[in-house]
């Protein structure tokens, strides 16, 4: 890769703004991958790899990051334009970094089986907490007529847009708007819906790629790893593993863009804590009755809601219970033999 520019790399005024007199020496760098300590970098010299220092772990970093590298040694991380996180799979209560500092999530899937609105649901959530827009991309348009996925996708969000396409056929000239240079775009999606082949045909590369198994429309995810890209346009991608389990924590915000309209309506509900579902004047219920709101958005408004305000809540209790433990600690030590 030829040496580029900071400019080049995704650096505003944003960033630049944040730099001090004391970090005159230090060189910004951008993440473009994570290891398990340490993270390879560009900078306007080139490719460089940093190592993080005792008191900054990988885990609190992400791909797209800005950081400043003192030497061969990352000083400290700048603070991010938007920040895409979810809580860990499982039952952990860590909340797991997506990426960093991005413009546009393409929320991928296919014009098959995959096709979930409920899913889509929540990677829509997570791109409004964060601030990004979201942009459906609908995959393997040439298997099925992709007429009815497309309206189905668009009647999650208002104003939306939904990409329908091949991207085998390498023909991604539709996204073409958000590859611009200085953008950043991140690829996210279940296993097998073409994400690895989408991100082939964006940047023109040569990333694995799986095949789906014919009976259920499943494939095998063959990202491994996150990764910045550069796009020919000048812009940079985040590739991004398949996502088997996508729990949400700290996007309240993101579900109240999703569902204004459903917010709206409560508004105008006879009893200000209505739950929308046999109480007399219920404005959301009557809205369904008439056939202005499908009921399956208010269940999935009621879900995500639910999951997020026990999911945040049990973070909170990790991280106060964490901080217990370390007091204790320092105490213990500070106790004389």
């Amino acid at each position: 890769m030829s040496h580029l520019s900071l400019a080049d790399l995704g650096w505003s005024a944003q960033f630049s703004d944040q730099i001090t007199a004391e970090d005159a020496a230090l060189r910004p760098a951008r993440l473009a991958s994570l290891h398990r300590d340490r993270v390879q970098a560009l900078t306007a010299d080139g490719p460089v790899e940093l190592i993080c220092p005792p008191n900054l772990s990988v885990a609190a970093m992400a791909v797209g990051d800005w950081v400043l590298a003192d030497g061969p040694r990352v000083a400290r991380v700048l603070a991010r334009a938007s920040l895409l996180q979810r809580r860990a799979a499982g039952t952990g209560n860590e909340a797991q970094l997506i990426a960093a500092n991005v413009d546009t999530m393409f929320v991928v899937t296919s014009c098959n089986a995959d096709f979930n609105e409920a899913r889509l649901e929540r990677y829509l959530v997570l791109a409004h907490a964060a601030g990004i827009t979201p942009v459906v991309v609908l995959t393997k348009a040439d298997q099925a007529d992709p007429a009815p996925y497309v309206a189905a996708a668009q009647g999650l969000s208002q104003g939306m847009a939904v990409v329908a396409l091949n991207a085998k056929s390498g023909d991604v000239a539709a996204l073409a708007p958000w590859c611009r240079a200085g953008q950043t775009v991140v690829l996210l999606g279940s296993s097998g819906v073409g994400k690895s082949t989408l991100a082939n045909s964006l940047s023109g590369g040569t990333l694995a790629t799986g095949a789906v198994r014919e009976d259920d429309a499943k494939g095998r995810h063959t990202t491994t790893a996150r990764y910045l890209l550069p796009l020919p346009q000048g812009g940079w991608l985040i590739d991004t593993p398949g996502v088997r389990e996508l729990q949400l924590t700290d996007v309240a915000d993101g579900i109240d863009v999703l569902f204004a309209d459903l917010i709206d309506l409560a508004a105008d509900c006879r009893f200000r804590d209505c739950k929308h579902s046999v109480e007399p004047g219920c404005a959301v219920q009557a809205a369904i009755k008439a056939g202005r709101v499908d009921a399956r958005r208010l269940d999935s408004w009621r879900k995500l809601t639910s999951e997020e305000v026990t999911n945040s809540q049990a973070m909170v209790a990790a991280k106060t219970r964490a901080a217990g433990k370390f007091t204790k600690k320092s105490a213990a030590k500070r106790r004389p033999n």
